[in-house]
């Protein structure tokens, strides 16, 4: 089961360890999922604080496309 995190320093953190983050966009909020060898933690978070958030991350990025967009 994935775990929710609410506090971006936490989140920040976390991504030492972990393997990637994806990040899955929508109208008006950003999905950032990070995979550690055990876990998944997820946070939810407005645009613009995303950017300066996946600007921080130590882990490699991999954008997620919305199913039967594009």
């Amino acid at each position: 089961m994935p775990t929710e995190i609410f506090d971006i320093k936490e989140f920040i953190r976390l991504s030492e360890k972990a393997d990637h983050c994806r990040v899955k966009r929508s109208k008006d909020v950003v999905k950032l999922k990070l995979r550690t060898k055990r876990m998944l933690y997820t946070i939810k978070l407005p645009p613009g604080e995303a950017e300066g958030v996946l600007r921080s991350l130590k882990c490699p990025v991999k954008e997620i496309k919305e199913k039967g967009k594009g």
